[in-house]
Formats: structure tokens, C-alpha cells, sequence
């Protein structure tokens, strides 16, 4: 019905390279040698690294390396073995592992299989406050097609009327499906090149949405995990994970906040994603990175993506800054005041993390 997994992700640079060709090819054949079930190359549109190198895809020179993160999520024993080859990759960047439910819809039985991962899905349970909730991942292909319209629109429809708190639909531009690498080209169709949907809501709401899915979709893959919804649209919900919390896990572990905003959302006339990564940089952070997503909502916004004849982009833009707790809780305030009345702010607590070193000469 279930297993336990894990969820590997990569953070690097679009011009890295390791044994004479480009870091991301590199990972994307590892995976696929190992026919990993699902994985996902996200092109980020601004971000930067624990050398504090800005990437932007709106000035030119800093366009040539923007930041890419790379997800692959399978069985525990799976993802085990492919962080000690990705490990010993020679170059910078970041890892983090975490923990993960997954399903695949064929074998769903409805909400009772939340029930059963009720411990597994929530490690903060004991101090439960207002915004702990569960992020559900839908992996699926990018053309594929519920009664005509995209799949990836229907499965937000059925999640908004679900009463989730928001979805944001990444498009990948590489990646495997079931284990076979589907890669974007330019002469294709990129019918299978894979995206992901990430949502938010509490388990009432996230078990409706999966009953509804597996009723649309054909084949997709989801995972379901433990988050904490520490604002929405203004509101406070919930301060980010403490230091206690974290220590019960261990003294290594980081975490991670995430922000999505439309970027058509402005903080005194500029975007609000702009001037967050700009004020983490400032502020010392360890590292953030932007993702413009195609498609998506939060509160009671309709599922939306760009307006035809619009000036301002309204898709959002998902920014995700990884530290240590003490980090994140210093950084908090910066995230809290430029999401003063828009915004869904999440916070995950991250069990393991690395940094990928450069090679000499790199």
C-alpha cells in the first residue's frame, strides 16, 4: 500500500561540471542507471550558495549559471545507495535526505492509509500547533491529460476543492519516471518530461484529495510528509521548528523554510522573491534558491497561471533556504515582515545534509 522512502535532493549550479560534462547529466545518468522511480531537474530562476555567488535570470551575466535542484525519491534502501555514489561526486553543492511516505495511486485504498503512518508522517506530533500539517507531492508527466485539459490543472482543481492551502506546479526539465529517463528536447513532444505538484494541507483535507486523485489520474507517484505552516496570507500560524524540536533528531539536523508568493507580489514596488533572496544574501544565510512554478494557489485563490495580455507574471515562485534552526529562527523575521499580507510559509526539519566539495583546480 505504502513504503517507507526517502527523498534526496542535490542543489548546485547549471554550469557545474565533473569528468569533463555538465553535473546534472552526470546525476540524471546515475539515476537512471539505477532506474530510480522518480526523480526531477528544476531550473531556479535566482538563488545562491554557501559561497554566496548571486544567480539571477534577469540580469545577463548572471543568467549563465543559474541554480538547479534535483529530486529523486524511491524506496529507503534505494535512495541509500545512491547518496554513497552521489556522495563522492567532486564538486560543490548541497544534499539533504529526508523522509517520506510513498504511494502509488494504483494501490491506494483511500484516507484510512494516512491513519496507519500517523507517527511516521508527523516526528513533531508531541508539540502540534497550529499549523502542522502534511505536504503532498504528485509526481506525473508533463501532457498528460484529464477529460482534454492538462492533468497537472485537474489535479489543482481537485486540490483546491479538497480545501488544501495551497499547490504549486514545477515543471522539471530532465528526469525518470518509473525508472526510464524522460528528458526535455526540442524536437519532441516532452509528453512524459516529468513535473511535480507540491500541496499543503491538514490530513482531513490532504486524505480527501487523495480519494478525488486517484480517481483522475492514471499513474502518478506521491508522497506524503510532515510540515509545519508557519504563516499564510498575513496570518501567523506557527513559529518555525525550535531548537528543541530539532535536538530530539539529533544535533546535524538543518531545516528548511520555504516561501511561495506570486510574482506579481510586491514588497515597495519590488517583487517579493526578489528582495527575500536579496535580504537572506545580506543577512548571511547559508543558501536560498527560487523556482518559478507554471501553474498553482494558495488560501482561496483560484488555481491560476500566467493571465493572457498581463503585464505582471502571476504564477508563483517557490524560494527554499536551508540552515541550522538557530539560522532559520534569525532569519525568520525578514521572511515574516516582506509577507506582511500575501504568502504560504512552510518549515520542514531536514534529518541529514552534506555539501559537495570541489575538486582541486574546480
Amino acid at each position: 500500500m505504502s513504503e517507507d522512502a526517502l527523498k534526496l535532493t542535490t542543489y548546485f549550479g547549471e554550469r557545474s561540471r565533473i569528468k569533463g560534462r555538465l553535473l546534472a547529466d552526470e546525476l540524471l545518468d546515475i539515476h537512471a542507471r539505477r532506474e530510480i522511480l522518480s526523480s526531477i531537474l528544476l531550473r531556479g530562476v535566482q538563488g545562491f550558495g554557501a559561497k554566496h555567488r548571486r544567480r539571477s535570470d534577469r540580469l545577463l551575466t548572471l543568467s549563465e549559471d543559474l541554480p538547479l535542484v534535483c529530486t529523486a525519491v524511491d524506496g529507503r534502501e534505494r535512495i541509500e545507495a545512491l547518496v554513497d555514489e552521489v556522495s563522492t561526486i567532486g564538486h560543490e553543492g548541497l544534499l539533504t535526505l529526508e523522509r517520506a511516505r510513498l504511494y502509488r495511486v494504483s494501490d491506494l485504498v483511500g484516507k484510512a492509509a494516512l491513519a496507519t503512518d500517523e507517527v511516521a508522517l508527523a516526528p513533531d506530533k508531541p508539540t502540534l500547533g497550529a499549523g502542522q500539517a502534511l505536504k503532498l507531492t504528485v509526481y506525473m508527466g508533463r501532457h498528460e491529460r484529464v477529460n482534454g485539459s492538462p492533468a497537472f490543472a485537474a489535479a489543482c482543481r481537485t486540490l483546491h476543492d479538497s480545501g488544501v492551502a495551497g499547490a504549486t506546479v514545477l515543471l522539471g526539465v530532465d528526469g525518470t519516471r518509473h525508472g526510464k529517463r524522460e528528458r526535455a528536447r526540442f524536437f519532441a513532444l516532452n509528453a512524459s518530461v516529468p513535473l511535480m505538484i507540491v500541496s499543503v494541507g491538514d490530513r482531513q483535507q490532504i486524505g480527501v484529495a487523495i480519494d478525488r486523485l486517484r480517481e483522475i489520474l492514471r499513474e502518478p507517484l506521491l508522497t506524503i510528509e510532515g510540515v509545519r505552516v508557519c504563516k499564510r496570507d498575513g496570518v501567523l500560524l506557527d513559529p518555525p521548528h525550535d531548537r528543541s524540536m530539532a535536538a530530539e533528531h539529533g544535533m546535524g539536523i538543518h531545516q528548511k523554510l520555504t516561501v511561495i508568493v506570486s510574482e506579481a507580489t510586491r514588497h515597495e514596488k519590488r517583487p517579493v522573491y526578489l528582495e527575500l533572496v536579496r535580504r537572506l544574501r545580506a543577512a548571511n544565510a547559508a543558501g536560498a534558491t527560487s523556482v518559478r512554478g507554471i501553474w498553482g494557489f494558495h488560501g482561496d485563490h483560484l488555481p491560476h497561471g500566467d493571465r493572457l495580455l498581463a503585464i505582471r507574471r502571476h504564477v508563483p515562485v517557490v524560494t527554499e533556504a536551508i540552515d541550522t534552526p538557530e539560522r532559520i529562527a534569525a532569519l525568520f523575521p525578514i521572511v515574516d515582515e516582506l509577507t506582511r499580507e500575501r504568502g504560504l510559509i512552510t518549515s520542514e526539519l531536514v534529518p541529514a545534509s552534506s555539501a559537495l566539495q570541489s575538486a582541486p583546480g574546480l
